[in-house]
């Protein structure tokens, strides 16, 4: 049985069959371990519940998801080397989900806000919306499996244009390069998504399941390999100075100044 609520995580019977799981972090929505972690619980409950057939996954506030939250403790905890990074064990666990997603992306959708973004089966924006897997900006590498979901939606030259300049595109671009999948006006985006939803969820829910799993074969696994990489490159890379650099100028909206260390 769903609950109302898991920690941040507000939940919101919208239509039959329908459920808005909503993000509220306002206004930026900033995530850490903690959040992805009720956020996978969620999405197991909505699994089990024969009264959810599709998710609308959405956040309060101006936007989507800023990416991960580096002041918070549960973000960052240290660890052995080579172990998993246990932010991206939790997000390994959404992508075990079985109910399709359809993401609401208002605002900014940046570095792991966009890798929180990919996990979903489709993406609806609008205009000013804003995409960006800014990583290299922050003397880092991606996450949440970022290499392996961008590649897979958007070609590897695409994503690589996006992963080694680190610039935004906004949400006309986003559609064109089929990121997103409808676009909108931003004061439509929600209802976009629950139309979408609904037009998901009035099919027969067993079959939708076992397509939605051979769309996705071996998307699981190749996530689990994609974050194994990730997380052992950005353990390496949070030690340097590039990073701590890139911490503070992305924070005083600057270019970087980076000296290989």
């Amino acid at each position: 049985m769903m609950k109302e609520q898991y920690g941040d995580i507000n939940v919101n019977f919208c239509a039959e069959y329908i459920v808005e799981v909503e993000i509220r972090r306002g206004p930026n929505n900033f995530f850490d371990q903690q959040l992805i972690s009720d956020l996978a619980d969620c999405f197991i409950d909505a699994d089990r519940s024969n009264k959810v057939r599709a998710i609308v996954l959405c956040s309060e506030g101006k936007h989507f998801c800023a990416g991960n939250n580096f002041s918070s403790s549960t973000a960052n905890a240290d660890r052995e080397t080579g172990t998993r990074n246990p932010l991206y064990v939790e997000a390994v666990r959404l992508f075990h989900s079985e109910t399709p997603v359809v993401a609401a992306v208002q605002g900014a959708a940046i570095g792991g806000g966009l890798g929180l973004a990919m996990m979903a089966d489709f993406r609806i924006v609008a205009p000013n919306t804003r995409m960006a897997a800014n990583f290299v900006k922050l003397g880092f590498t991606p996450g949440f499996g970022l290499t392996h979901t961008l590649e897979r939606i958007i070609g590897a030259q695409k994503a690589n244009l996006l992963f080694l300049t680190g610039r935004r595109i906004d949400g006309k671009t986003a559609y064109h390069w089929g990121l997103g999948d409808i676009l909108t006006e931003s004061d439509n985006l929600r209802a976009a998504a629950i139309e979408l939803a609904k037009e998901i969820a009035e099919n027969a829910p067993l079959a939708v399941v076992a397509l939605r799993k051979q769309m996705r074969n071996g998307l699981i696994d190749a996530v689990q390999r994609a974050t194994d990489i990730e997380g052992k490159a950005q353990q390496e890379l949070q030690r340097t100075n590039d990073h701590q650099e890139g911490i503070e100028a992305v924070a005083e909206r600057r270019s970087g100044n980076f000296t290989g260390t």
